[in-house]
């Protein structure tokens, strides 16, 4: 039955603590083998939300459902499970010992041989995990993660500590899994994770969902391009006129040119100034999150979301 039933369904979550609404009418529905990002600046609810998935918090008002029953339900059957940022680690066992320990606390547990391959760290299996590295250690939670093997695994932060190498490993062994149809839900402040990794791109601003879908559609509401060009002596007052320029600025003989005309910028620094190299190029997902999470983000209209 549970094949056919969403991963999870948040229906207007509220979480206050005191005066602060860290969590204001989320609602989002994620479908099984979804690779979802959630967003957002340090107090926008990620972590608050995350919580209330795994069963760790309660919210104030509102539906929470993971595989059409509770957090703790879902849980307690082996659905779920978390890679976070810090604890559980005992320091004194060896990695291959950390995870079969761990194996015995589940009613059905993959081979730890498989999970140690998967997670990247078998040929470190003989290692203490005090020896172990920060980028190490998260890829030793992230095989605890996988004995279970869960339908929906929950990330905070997953490739903190991790090299480039290790990320890029890391991501390909998520693909593969989400490719079986697992369901992957992470926070990260990697934002180019995000944009290439993500299926969809939830965006919390103040507790609220300012954008919601896929990241070129997350993208394409920070309106405007980027032209760049090599102009030495460039005269910021008279680029600045031109139609659609939001914001300048000057690095040596390069200059960035934020717009929302790029065509009249290209064609009056091609005709009008001995400007070479000229680029034009779309925002990235890291600019349209500064502008979504900045002063006019809550004017931003979100894509299959709910502010």
């Amino acid at each position: 039955m549970q094949e056919h039933l969403p991963a999870v369904e948040l229906d207007g979550i509220d979480r206050s603590y005191g005066s602060v609404h860290a969590v204001d009418g989320v609602s989002f529905k994620l479908e099984q083998g979804e690779i979802a990002a959630l967003l957002g600046p340090n107090g926008a609810g990620k972590t608050t939300t995350l919580d209330i998935i795994l069963g760790l918090g309660r919210p104030d008002h509102g539906r929470v459902a993971v595989l059409g029953m509770s957090p703790q339900n879902a849980i307690e059957r082996g659905l779920v499970a978390a890679v976070l940022q810090t604890g559980g680690l005992l320091k004194d066992l060896t990695i291959r010992e950390t995870v079969e320990l761990t194996a015995t606390l589940f009613a059905k547990s993959q081979p730890v041989d498989e999970v140690l391959k998967r997670a990247g760290i078998d040929g470190i299996a003989g290692r203490m995990v005090r020896k172990a590295s920060g980028g190490e250690q998260q890829r030793l939670r992230f095989a605890l993660a996988l004995l279970p093997d869960p339908v929906l695994m929950v990330l905070d932060e997953p490739t903190a500590g991790m090299d480039v190498e290790g990320r890029r490993d890391f991501w390909n062994a998520i693909r593969s899994d989400a490719a079986r149809g697992r369901t992957v839900l992470f926070a990260t402040h990697y934002l180019e994770e995000a944009d290439a990794y993500a299926d969809r791109v939830i965006l919390l601003r103040q507790g609220k969902i300012v954008a919601d879908g896929t990241p070129v559609e997350v993208r394409s509401l920070s309106a405007g391009r980027s032209v760049r060009a090599t102009l030495p002596n460039a005269d910021e007052a008279k680029l600045s006129g031109l139609p659609g320029v939001r914001s300048i600025e000057v690095r040596g003989d390069r200059v960035l040119i934020q717009t929302t005309d790029s065509d009249a910028v290209a064609r009056y620094l091609l005709t009008a100034t001995a400007a070479r190299d000229v680029e034009i190029v779309a925002q990235n997902l890291e600019e349209a999150f500064l502008t979504l999470t900045g002063e006019d983000g809550a004017k931003a209209n979100p894509v299959g979301g709910a502010a």
